[in-house]
């Protein structure tokens, strides 16, 4: 008796995806990333690029498609980083879809030949001076647990530099001395990266202040505080933390200020106090001294431009 071979039906890759193919690969670009920020970031993007694709009728899921989505994103006047971040998410997404037979490897190597939008000029950041940076710290008012709450976290943001989502997961024990200094211990940063960040006294008196007054000795430093100045949640959000600035520097009359801000005026400060641009490196816990150098605000002078002294102004 002959023997019988089965044979097995290879699965072809498809041109369309549709949703639950495209909510299995999201699936598997976010769980493939190892920083929170960076899973909300792409899981976002993918998510406003899963819309626009869902909204147009049997679209091929390849380099024209994407070439114009990457139209309607530069329709919409998103600034050429963000829609660069859009694209870096529809290539995973694209990569995910091929390593796991959805989609045939041929288009996404179309799709990965898509270029980003093109950065014309260099964006001018937002930089406190110290007298900002001391007002903004006044702006809370101390007579309330919220404001105590909200001048510690200026003072982490100013004074250490660092990111929101470092700062809502600072626990009291993280606060350690070394070297007879305060600082951050084995902070755990983007991508994984671990250093030490140092306090200065200021900072630490400021976070004292709350801590003592919100009685917590434990687990996290900052929490919630309600209308009547009860203390509740385990810890605070990276967006509590964005409201809280807006806040601060609506009542401190500084226009246009994001938490991210703070962290530059950081950097430009401690420069300006003659910090070596190494040490400024490991403070903000930059992988490229060259991100640091962005961070110290471009070389261009404002306060003496070198147009100033083209003075034609009538008599």
């Amino acid at each position: 008796m002959a023997r019988q071979q089965k044979t097995t039906k290879r699965q072809k890759p498809k041109t369309i995806l549709r949703f639950p193919d495209l909510e299995h690969s999201k699936n598997a670009v976010v769980n493939s990333l190892a920083a929170t920020s960076s899973q909300e970031s792409y899981s976002h993007a993918i998510d406003e690029f899963i819309g626009w694709y869902c909204s147009e009728p049997r679209l091929a899921f390849n380099r024209t498609v994407v070439l114009r989505y990457r139209f309607f994103l530069e329709q919409k006047n998103l600034a050429p980083s963000t829609i660069n971040v859009r694209l870096a998410a529809v290539r995973r997404l694209a990569y995910e879809a091929s390593d796991s037979g959805l989609l045939s490897p041929e288009l996404a190597a179309g799709i990965r030949r898509v270029k980003g939008a093109k950065r014309l000029g260099t964006r001018i950041g937002n930089w406190l001076t110290a007298d900002q940076c001391r007002s903004l710290l006044r702006a809370p008012c101390l007579d309330t647990l919220r404001g105590k709450r909200d001048r510690a976290i200026l003072a982490v943001l100013i004074g250490c530099g660092l990111r929101r989502a470092e700062l809502v997961g600072l626990q009291v024990d993280d606060l350690q001395i070394r070297e007879e200094h305060w600082v951050v211990a084995d902070l755990i940063g983007k991508g994984k990266h671990v250093r030490t960040v140092p306090m200065p006294n200021w900072v630490k008196c400021t976070v004292d202040s709350w801590t003592r007054a919100a009685g917590i000795t434990t687990n996290f430093i900052f929490r919630a505080v309600s209308r009547t100045g009860a203390i509740w949640g385990g810890h605070i959000t990276p967006k509590a933390i964005w409201h809280v600035v807006k806040g601060a520097a609506r009542r401190a009359g500084i226009a246009n200020l994001a938490p991210h801000d703070l962290r530059r005026s950081c950097a430009r400060l401690c420069h300006l106090a003659g910090g070596e641009l190494e040490q400024i490196q490991f403070l903000l816990g930059h992988v490229s001294v060259q991100t640091t150098e962005r961070y110290l605000g471009c070389k261009q002078k404002l306060r003496n431009a070198v147009n100033d002294g083209i003075d034609l102004a009538e008599a």
